[in-house]
């Protein structure tokens, strides 16, 4: 007969300083410090776990659109996942299933170590991975073939037309027909279509304001569309979402979409303040700098877009020896 007795961890070192044979030690009572070590275990996991989730510093954007197009796009992304899912979901289930039903204690599973093939298993491996692929395929080309960025929004309103340059590093926001333009600020009215066109006045980069929808590249020498619509008033986060040089982090615009009235009121606002762009200006505008405040121009010349697009006005002067302006990192001279 064994008998059990609950120890202290004095106690049991002492048992094994004396050699006492006949006993079997156990420290089921090894005092609290023992028993908080696994909760403070768990804590660690735990914490480990919700670290990278707290880092992500995620914004709703993209799955808080605002617009048609973004709102389009968010269904197109929930249905791809669900598609997916479909398969991923059941393939994890199956192989925890797999490893608990084939496990060594279980007398009732077949263990068939010759087994080389089946052919119900080739197609149930086979051919639901294809289908979901054939379905996922189908989804995307119509999706894709439907939120084309310069297809037109089906809208009985004509739309807005901005031309948009992406300097260093700012964003030149151009209304030919209205003639003023805007630098890192983006006026919309409400509920309208918005036709842009889009070009670099230096390296390449890509205009994004996640909660109306597509993103779009901007590149010198060439000219790019877009179509988006704010489908409500709002204030909206735009950005460059491609890697520009020193001030990419602070290549940022704030989009204000309005009510038509209060529109047509900043234009005529717009139209009595500001300098004026011309080429000059724009030369002087297109200088590297960083953290720019939103500012205005009440008239702008004729074709500046389509100069800038052709390059009839040079690119940006882009890095410069020593410090080309004081907003911008130094560089060693050579």
């Amino acid at each position: 007969m064994v008998t059990q007795v609950k120890l202290t961890r004095a106690q049991c070192a002492k048992l094994r300083e004396g050699d006492s044979p006949g006993y079997r030690i156990r420290e089921d009572d090894a005092g609290p410090a023992r028993r908080r070590r696994p909760t403070r275990a768990r804590l660690a996991r735990c914490v480990v776990c919700l670290v990278p989730i707290v880092l992500t510093a995620c914004q709703a954007a993209v799955l808080d659109p605002k617009g048609i197009v973004g709102s389009a796009e968010k269904t197109l992304m929930i249905d791809s996942l669900a598609i997916m899912l479909a398969i991923v979901l059941p393939t994890i289930a199956a192989t925890f299933a797999f490893a608990w039903w084939f496990r060594a204690s279980n007398t009732k599973a077949k263990y068939l170590p010759d087994f080389t093939y089946s052919g119900e298993l080739e197609l149930i491996v086979w051919g639901i991975p294809i289908l979901v692929i054939m379905l996922l395929s189908g989804v995307m080309w119509i999706g894709s073939h439907d939120l084309d960025p310069a297809k037109p929004l089906a809208s009985k309103t004509p739309p807005l037309e901005i031309q948009v340059v992406s300097l260093d590093w700012k964003w030149l926001f151009i209304y030919p027909n209205q003639g003023v333009a805007s630098v890192n600020q983006l006026v919309l009215p409400a509920g309208v279509p918005i036709h842009f066109y889009l070009t670099s006045a230096s390296v390449m980069s890509a205009f994004f304001i996640p909660q109306l929808g597509s993103m779009i590249y901007t590149m010198n020498g060439m000219t790019t569309q877009l179509n988006l619509q704010a489908d409500a008033p709002g204030t909206f986060h735009g950005l460059a979402s491609h890697f520009s040089g020193d001030g990419f982090p602070s290549m940022h615009f704030e989009v204000h979409a309005v009510p038509a009235e209060q529109f047509a009121a900043w234009i005529e606002t717009t139209r009595t303040t500001g300098p004026t762009l011309d080429a000059a200006s724009y030369t002087a505008l297109a200088k590297q700098s960083m953290n720019i405040s939103p500012f205005t121009f009440r008239t702008t010349a004729p074709e500046l877009f389509q100069q800038i697009a052709t390059q009839i006005l040079p690119p940006g002067p882009g890095p410069q020896t020593g410090r080309p302006n004081p907003t911008v990192s130094p560089r060693t001279e050579r």
